[in-house]
Parts: C-alpha cells; sequence; structure tokens
C-alpha cells in the first residue's frame, strides 16, 4: 500500500460524494426512461459539453499516451489527434441533424432512415453488438488502467481492482440516470484537470528530472519532442500522419469518435435543449478534449523515459506487477508515486473520477441501447416506463460484470486501442454519408459492419489469419480494412433497391439535410406527388466553420507545446494564428443556420 491515510481520506471522500448524487437525483431519474436515459432534454451546453469531455477523460487515456510517446514521442498521438477532423465535422455538419431527428437513441435513426426488415434487424443487432459487446471491449480496456493502477499503487489482484473500482460507479449510474451521470461527470472533470496539471509540474520539478527546461534539453527526451514524425523515417512518417490524416479520421468507427457523430456523443447532443445548445456542446467538448487536456499527460510521459528508461526498469521496480500487464503504458502510474502525501490523493482520485466518468456514461448508453432498442422495439413494445428504467438499472449491472471480466485477459492499453480501431475500419464513410446521399440503405450498413469484423478477426487474430497477413503492419491492415470495406458496401448499396420513397420523405422532411446527394430521390418524389421540405443550411458554411475550428485547436495545441519547448516565437505565432481563426469563427457562427 502506497498511499497515506489522508490520502485514503480523500479518495473516500470523493466516493461519497458521487454516491450521494447519484442518490440525490435517483428518484427524478426513475421517473421516466426519457428521463433516465436522455435527462428530459433539456440540459444547457456547457454541461453537456464537460460531460463529453469527462467520458473521455478516462483511467486509461494517461496510460495510452505515456505508451504512445514512450515508444514513437510526441508525434505518436497524431493516432488520435487525427479525430480532431471527424470531431469538427460533427460539431458543425451532423450535431443539429442529429438533434432535428428528435430519436432516444442513435440506433433508432435506423427505422427512420431506412425501411423493411432489414431496418429493423440492423437496429436490434447493433443494439446487442455495439451496446453489449463492443461496449464490453471498451469498458473492458477503461477496467484494465484500473487493474495497472491498482497493481502499482494498492498492490492489488487484478479481480479486486475491479470489484472495488465497478461498486459505486454501478451504483450511482443506476440510481441517477444519465442527469446523475452528466451533474458528477462535472465535478470529475474539474477533479481530474486538477489532479493531472498539479502531478506533470511536481513531476517535473523532481531531483533527477531537474526542471521542464532540463527534461526538454535532455538527449534520450530531445527525440521524443516533434510535434509532426521526422519525414526521412519513411515508415515512421505514414503510419503516424499519413494514415492518420488522409484515411483514419473518415474511415474508422471510434467510440467518441464516430464519423458523423454517435453512440454516447449522440446521446449527449440528444439530450440538448435544443440543435444550438447541441452545436456549443460538441464545439467546447472537442476545443477541451484536444486543445487542453494531453500536455500534462505528455509531461508525465516524457519524465517517465528519465526515470524508467524501458521496461526492465519498470519491472524492477514493481516485481508484483502480473507479468502479462507489463508494458509501457504503466511509466504514467509508476511517476505518480513520486507525488507527495495529500497530493498523490488528489491524482489517485482523478484517476478513479476518470475511471468512474468513462464506465457510468457506458453503462447508460449501453443500456439505453437494451432497453429502447432490443427490449422495447423486440421483447415487449408495451413495457411500461417504470419497466423499461428496470431493466436499464439491470442491464447496467450486467454490462459491468461482462467488462470486468474481459478486462482480465487484455495487456495493454494501445493494444484495446488497436483492436477497436480494426473493428470499426471502413465504417465510417457510411456514417459521414447517409445522411447526405439517399441510396445508402440498411444493407449499405449491414455490408460495412460483417466486413470490418471478419477482416478484424482475419488480419488481427492468430488462427483466423495466413501468417503473411498477421505479421502485416497495423497501417497496411487498415488500409486493407477500409479499401475492401467500403468497395463491399458501395456495391451493395448500387445493387439492392433503394429505402422506401415514404420512409425517406419523412426522413427528408423531418431533418431537412442538404447537398446534391438528396437531387436524384428529389426528382423521383417529383414525379410520385411527395412533397418535401427544403432544408434552410448552407453545406459550404458548415465546412468553412468546421475548417477554422481544426485551425483553432491544432493552433491552441502546438502553441503550447512550444512554449513548454521554450520556443516562445513559434509559441506565439501559433496563438495568434489560433485567436485570428476564433475570430473568423465567430463572424462565420452568425451564418450557420440552427
Amino acid at each position: 500500500m502506497n498511499l497515506s491515510s489522508l490520502d485514503l481520506t480523500i479518495i473516500i471522500l470523493f466516493f461519497v460524494v458521487f454516491l450521494v448524487i447519484g442518490l440525490f437525483v435517483s428518484k427524478k431519474a426513475g421517473s421516466s426512461s426519457k428521463e433516465f436515459f436522455l435527462s428530459g432534454r433539456n440540459m444547457p451546453w456547457w454541461l453537456l459539453g464537460i460531460s463529453m469531455v469527462a467520458t473521455t477523460f478516462s483511467a486509461d487515456t494517461p496510460n495510452l499516451v505515456a505508451d504512445i510517446v514512450r515508444q514513437n514521442g510526441v508525434a505518436g498521438n497524431w493516432v488520435w489527434w487525427a479525430f480532431l477532423i471527424t470531431g469538427m465535422l460533427t460539431v458543425f455538419v451532423y450535431a443539429k441533424l442529429w438533434r432535428k431527428s428528435g430519436v432516444l437513441t442513435d440506433l433508432e435513426f435506423y427505422e427512420k432512415r431506412y425501411s423493411g426488415k432489414e431496418a429493423a434487424f440492423l437496429r436490434g443487432f447493433r443494439a446487442i453488438y455495439l451496446g453489449v459487446f463492443f461496449n464490453i471491449m471498451i469498458m473492458a480496456s477503461v477496467c484494465l488502467a484500473a487493474i495497472k493502477i491498482g497493481e502499482v499503487m494498492f498492490d492489488l489482484e487484478p479481480w479486486k481492482t475491479v470489484v472495488y473500482a465497478s461498486l459505486i460507479t454501478v451504483a450511482y449510474s443506476s440510481l441517477g440516470g444519465l442527469r446523475g451521470v452528466i451533474l458528477t461527470d462535472f465535478l470529475q472533470f474539474i477533479v481530474a484537470m486538477v489532479g493531472s496539471i498539479a502531478a506533470a509540474i511536481y513531476i517535473v520539478n523532481l531531483p533527477e528530472i531537474g526542471g521542464l527546461t532540463a527534461l526538454v534539453e535532455r538527449p534520450e527526451i530531445a527525440s521524443k519532442l516533434s510535434i509532426i514524425p521526422d519525414i526521412n523515417n519513411r515508415e515512421l512518417f505514414i503510419s503516424l500522419l499519413v494514415i492518420p490524416i488522409a484515411v483514419q479520421w473518415w474511415s474508422v468507427w471510434y467510440p467518441g469518435s464516430e464519423p458523423g457523430g454517435g453512440g454516447y456523443i449522440a446521446q449527449r447532443m440528444l439530450s440538448a435543449k435544443n440543435e444550438k445548445n447541441a452545436v456549443s456542446a460538441t464545439l467546447l467538448f472537442n476545443i477541451t478534449h484536444y486543445a487542453l487536456r494531453p500536455w500534462p499527460w505528455i509531461i508525465i510521459a516524457l519524465a517517465s523515459l528519465v526515470v524508467y528508461p524501458d521496461l526492465a526498469s519498470i519491472q524492477t521496480a514493481f516485481p508484483n506487477v502480473s507479468p502479462d500487464k507489463l508494458g509501457n503504458d504503466l511509466g504514467y502510474s509508476a511517476m505518480l508515486l513520486s507525488l507527495p502525501k495529500g497530493l498523490l490523493g488528489i491524482v489517485v482520485a482523478s484517476l478513479i473520477a476518470a475511471f468512474m466518468s468513462t464506465i457510468s456514461t457506458h453503462l447508460n448508453w449501453g443500456s439505453s441501447y437494451v432497453v429502447f432498442d432490443f427490449y422495447q422495439r423486440f421483447v415487449k413494445p408495451e413495457a411500461t416506463d417504470k419497466e423499461l428504467v428496470r431493466v436499464g438499472r439491470f442491464s447496467t449491472v450486467i454490462l459491468m460484470v461482462l467488462a470486468g471480466l474481459f478486462a482480465l485477459v487484455l495487456t495493454n492499453a494501445y493494444q484495446a486501442f488497436q483492436i477497436l480501431l480494426s473493428i470499426g475500419a471502413g465504417t465510417g464513410s457510411i456514417f459521414i454519408l447517409r445522411w447526405f446521399w439517399w441510396r445508402i440503405n440498411a444493407y449499405s450498413e449491414i455490408t460495412g459492419m460483417v466486413v470490418s469484423f471478419i477482416l478484424a478477426l482475419f488480419l488481427n487474430v492468430e488462427g483466423f489469419s495466413p501468417s503473411a497477413l498477421f505479421e502485416l503492419s497495423n497501417d497496411y491492415k487498415l488500409l486493407i480494412s477500409v479499401g475492401v470495406t467500403t468497395i463491399a458496401w458501395v456495391s451493395v448499396t448500387l445493387m439492392t433497391k433503394p429505402t422506401d420513397h415514404s420512409v425517406l420523405a419523412s426522413f427528408y422532411n423531418k431533418v431537412k439535410p442538404y447537398g446534391s446527394g438528396w437531387n436524384g430521390f428529389k426528382i423521383l418524389a417529383k414525379q410520385g406527388k411527395i412533397d418535401l421540405e427544403e432544408g434552410t443550411g448552407r453545406l459550404s458554411i458548415d465546412i468553412l466553420a468546421m475548417f477554422l475550428g481544426i485551425i483553432i485547436v491544432y493552433s491552441a495545441l502546438f502553441s503550447t507545446g512550444m512554449f513548454i519547448y521554450g520556443n516562445l516565437t513559434n509559441g506565439v505565432i501559433l496563438l495568434v494564428i489560433s485567436l485570428g481563426a476564433a475570430l473568423l469563427l465567430k463572424n462565420t457562427w452568425k451564418k450557420l443556420k440552427f
């Protein structure tokens, strides 16, 4: 046990506060299924935006960043920084469309946009596929981080960590519903940010580190500092920058960064007061997620290379860590042991808060799929609101148990990240285009889902894959998956009948999408005397706002890095670019249609 009584008191206090919040809102949350899963559709943008950020601030994220930085340097973070592009696309194009749709879950979209038994099948299957199986994998990767923190900080066996970390989370998630999750998210985000920044400041000033300037001037660290990968190292440059920017952001379905929005991000947008609040919340999320949070984690990861330069040094320092859990992602947790009493308690509490925030969101999101898109839709359509809430609470517990069991077989954070990327490869383009191309139908999505999953097994699971394919790098596997999946779903789209015209007309009049992708249907609708209401938005203005948002965030992110590295000139230039883009976005905002 490496925590003092003061540290433990701080941690227990946070546990109590979170549980009290869950109990406080439990009565209102249980009043109806809409209240339990969408918090009554009246949440303000700032609370929703912070909730989105807190959810993605999971306990495994600092571990993942440490793993990336220790292996590939700061530039390795492009593997997730590239998702800002799809994030800003969601902000300015899709957030308002989701809110206009009026659905309870993003899976209900399937029967609003598509027709026939295939649409019903797609909704029900993805409710189980995403809400249960895929969701369990995501939560298991978060539980893996908790296991590693438990081993390093508390000398706990993996199964004990999972049990202890899950009990309070399941309690307030099942009691408070989405409202309880969002309210605790707000507190958890504050604690998590304070903890990570305070930890970075203290650790970088340890005697063995010698301060920020000394850290970045060390020869073994200097090679890790570049924000852009070395173009002379062709393979690394393509892997770390070209693939994420050119392919990954639009082609891969990844939780929290879904092309076109989806999952718990869509759940937050659907619970907003109106379209403007949905857009504002998602914008706040992307700015905070990419521009504000990463550098404290990066600094600690760099410092860990000084104290623990390789895996052997980590193993020597922590001999009780399970051999199958030993990895570079332990560098972050290992450095936290240098913190003094009190601060260590706050930082550990912040990691626990991050764990609870992410897990609680995924539990509520997954159970919403089980309740609305499977149980109510296919098992018992006449179920009362009270019964739906009970089913939601029961499924919350089951999901947590299954996720905890799966976490025991994972080994490192980057492994889980790559598994999730491979399963969703090639499907992202469907989610982007289905709002703007009328020919996409339910068979398009079924094909994309099935082909990408089969390819993930074929390319990544030993025994399924020929050795020549299994030994390919993750980049080549991603390109193969994206190429084959895209060809498959486009071919099926063109070979199958389009969605029923009455369903398309209803969807069009409800959401009012815009762009030339609906022109073919407009001609058919006119011939069939179907009335369509024209949308008022302009895609060109939305795309302009998207690019301005990207410039704001990337410039702010890199400006912070330059200041940390002591490069004041470039830091100021990038800051000016960020502020200039912000002023342009302010003017463009007035032209957006909500």
